[in-house]
């Protein structure tokens, strides 16, 4: 009879456990990280596609969107946390690994989600798209971030406020230094006023709705109870929480769309300005995807006028002709790039430029943006966005009205710009601008500063940071 002592059984395989809503954040992020694409953009279509399906429901969808959104907006300070809890350089961390340990530390350090749940979720999730061995790695890992909650690491991790403002400021809030450095320049003021816009950056923003004039009211979006009326467009509907547009008749219709309150505001300015003589030409000189073109185009037919909405890329022209079907007056869309019009000069009465930025902005809606982007975008960037506006003052007739618009607080992209333009049309002695006080077009609104232009903040109020300075051709 053998004497060798048994070996114990073989545990049987089990099967990774497939949680949809884990599995759709994880796949939406690897979209963000793989392909350069924007969350807010893709993730909508994805869970309209589980839900159709029928693997998730409202709550499920609530929680991937929290997921996905949390884990972008915080990255920065995970990231640093991470660091400290893998044994190599993050760099060398395969992405979708990454991507795994980023939504476990937001469900360990920004959620309720009890840690042994976060973490074992995350170790199936790992389980599911990355294979038995991995899973250990991101079990090993995570269960070294759950040995301190978020407060623990920062305290730990973050520079003192005095040593290092702006690194203090960004790890605590998750920025990029030059990110708090340019917000900071572009505020003024102390530590409390900028920790309140960084903190407002992290914060789950409204959906906001525009009832575009003719096609549809604000009372017919919130007689549902679904929304409440705007702070500061007539026009704008606010979504109550959790709400979906899909869910609202005439967003499904194209009556109404989502569209931030202060990208409304800019446009409403624009068409505001007292004019002396013909107002009939209207010019949307950087239209795509078509938010502000749709609400122009609204306001010019009810005024007998017509809009032109130029866009350079093709495929963002389809996104505004889509925006701009069935307008209650003539409206046009046009394949062009606004620095070399398709166009005679001194055409139009009314241009907007709303020009491409760093998208500082709209860090609530987009979050991957301050990753993204860096000071030496900045230099590209300025190029054509002066080359824009000397070219929409150039296509307006003299004392009609231009708008320029960024979705940037960054003084940069903003007040330098419009100096540096004006300065150079009185230099050359040729037709010039002048500026016009934008503050009384934006009736009702507070803290705009001391003009002549505007700049909107999120934790003022409630809007993006929209930047919009109003010239007078002469």
């Amino acid at each position: 009879m053998s004497t060798r002592p048994r070996r114990p059984a073989a545990r049987p395989y089990r099967r990774p456990r497939r949680d949809p809503v884990r599995i759709l954040a994880f796949e939406a992020l690897r979209a963000v990280d793989e392909r350069g694409a924007y969350a807010n953009l893709v993730l909508p279509p994805m869970l309209a596609r589980a839900r159709a399906a029928g693997t998730l429901d409202a709550r499920d969808a609530a929680l991937a969107t929290e997921l996905v959104y949390g884990t972008l907006r915080r990255q920065g300070t995970y990231d640093e946390v991470l660091r400290e809890c893998v044994d190599r350089p993050l760099r060398e961390v395969d992405p979708p690994v990454l991507d795994v340990l980023s939504l476990g530390a937001h469900q360990l350090l920004g959620t309720r989600i009890p840690s042994h749940a976060a973490v074992s979720s995350s170790v199936e999730l790992a389980r599911c798209v990355l294979g038995d061995g991995r899973a250990k790695f991101v079990n090993a890992v995570l269960r070294r971030v759950a040995a301190r909650d978020l407060d623990g690491w920062l305290a730990e991790l973050a520079p003192p406020y005095d040593d290092d403002p702006e690194g203090h400021l960004g790890l605590v809030h998750s920025h990029p230094r030059w990110v708090v450095s340019a917000l900071w320049d572009a505020l003024g003021g102390g530590r409390e006023e900028i920790e309140r816009l960084l903190a407002a950056d992290n914060e789950r923003p409204t959906v906001t709705l525009v009832a575009r004039p003719g096609r549809a009211t604000v009372a017919e979006l919130t007689e549902e109870g679904r929304a409440e009326p705007g702070r500061w467009s007539p026009f704008a509907a606010r979504l109550a929480e959790g709400g979906e547009p899909g869910a609202v008749d005439a967003v499904r219709e194209g009556r109404a769309g989502v569209q931030d309150e202060g990208s409304q505001l800019v446009a409403l300015a624009l068409a505001n300005v007292p004019l002396t003589g013909a107002d009939t030409r209207w010019l949307d000189a950087c239209a795509g995807p078509g938010g502000k073109a749709a609400l122009l185009a609204a306001l010019a037919a009810g005024r007998g006028a017509q809009l032109l909405a130029a866009e350079k890329q093709p495929h963002r022209a389809r996104l505004v002709a889509r925006a701009l079907a069935d307008n209650p007056g003539p409206a046009r869309t046009v394949v062009a790039d606004g620095t070399r019009p398709a166009w005679r000069p001194g055409t139009f009465d009314r241009v907007l430029v709303d020009v491409p930025c760093t998208g500082l902005g709209a860090l609530r809606r987009r979050p991957e943006a301050r990753w993204r982007r860096g000071p030496e975008d900045l230099d590209g960037l300025t190029r054509l966005q002066r080359a824009l506006l000397r070219s929409a003052i150039e296509s307006t007739r003299p004392g009609g009205v231009v708008g320029y618009a960024t979705c940037s607080p960054h003084l940069a992209e903003t007040r330098l710009v419009v100096g540096d333009v004006l300065k150079g049309l009185a230099d050359a002695g040729g037709p010039g601008a002048e500026w016009i006080d934008a503050r009384p077009l934006l009736p009702g609104v507070p803290d705009l500063g001391e003009g002549p232009d505007v700049q909107l903040w999120p934790h003022r109020h409630g809007t993006d940071a929209m930047y919009l300075a109003l010239l007078r051709r002469i």
